[in-house]
């Protein structure tokens, strides 16, 4: 058997080596692209005021500036926005949990005439955009009384979510089949079976459902826009906005407090990614 030329001059070995160092190469450019910015402005954060702007850009801030965020925390009740929105995320999450896992169980599991037909109608609800809705969902709430309150971001997380549903449906049609039909054998009922047996083994697809969620509250600005009017009320979102339009000279406080609105996310992420991962991987959600 001949040896081709560029085997001897370039073994197998070295080429994939190469190869894995160009793919890591365009990687770790592609990273600096994104974490760029967040450098930029956790170093903005640092800095005195006249600093932020300075051409050419100063990275490094000098001296370091930590008072901007004491004071980008007590400028404005930035605790208080914060714990709305856990709250909202909270109640959100539970009720999203609680609604989509059974709903999706019904759709993977269950068998009732058109049910397909529901399950691409339900779908089809994902393609309104929210500007749509946002006019009769207001009305409604202010018949109700529930304008100015948390109560029009909590609600309806009780009667599902599409996307939630489509993740869990995915996710619980992979599971064996055999564990539900034995334990409707052993006489239990549906609701025993998704309690015991399919919930404890969908902990990947249900941290997913948590983290979207809790992604999508804690970044919101239209809703809490239109439902809340006391600033004792304001969300993450719409303090960041306040605090802009109030102190937009403060750009070192401005920095500070975008900051430590990000950092729950990166906590809340990296705390659960490896279920997050395993969830998305397993619903069949792939990019």
């Amino acid at each position: 058997m001949k040896t081709r030329e560029t085997d001897v001059l370039f073994p197998a070995h070295w080429r994939r080596n190469l190869w894995n160092a160009i793919i890591y190469a365009l990687l770790i450019a592609g990273s600096l692209m994104f974490l760029l910015p967040l450098f930029w402005v956790f170093s903005s954060s640092l800095k005195p005021e006249y600093q932020i702007f300075k051409i050419p850009p100063q990275w490094i801030p000098n001296p370091i500036r930590w008072q901007n965020y004491s004071e980008a925390w007590t400028y404005v009740p930035f605790g208080r926005f914060m714990l709305n929105t856990l709250i909202i995320a909270a109640g959100a999450i539970t009720g999203n949990l609680l609604s989509c896992t059974i709903i999706a169980y019904g759709f993977a599991r269950l068998r009732a005439p058109g049910k397909n037909m529901l399950f691409i109608l339900m779908l089809s609800t994902m393609m309104l955009v929210e500007p749509v809705r946002i006019i009769p969902m207001y009305i409604e709430f202010k018949t109700l009384g529930w304008i100015d309150t948390f109560l029009p971001m909590i609600v309806p997380a009780f009667f599902g979510s599409p996307f939630y549903i489509f993740l869990l449906r995915q996710f619980f049609m992979n599971i064996p089949k055999d564990l539900s039909d034995a334990a409707l054998i052993d006489g239990a009922s549906h609701l025993q079976i998704l309690w015991r047996i399919i919930l404890p083994i969908s902990k990947p697809a249900l941290a997913a459902v948590a983290i979207f969620n809790f992604q999508g509250v804690w970044n919101d600005f239209l809703y809490p826009l239109v439902f809340l009017h006391r600033h004792t009320n304001f969300t993450i979102a719409l303090g960041l906005n306040f605090f802009r339009s109030s102190y937009s000279i403060q750009w070192g406080n401005l920095m500070a407090a975008s900051m430590m609105a990000l950092l729950p996310m990166v906590v809340v992420f990296f705390l659960a990614q490896r279920y997050f991962i395993e969830g998305i991987s397993f619903s069949g959600i792939k990019g």
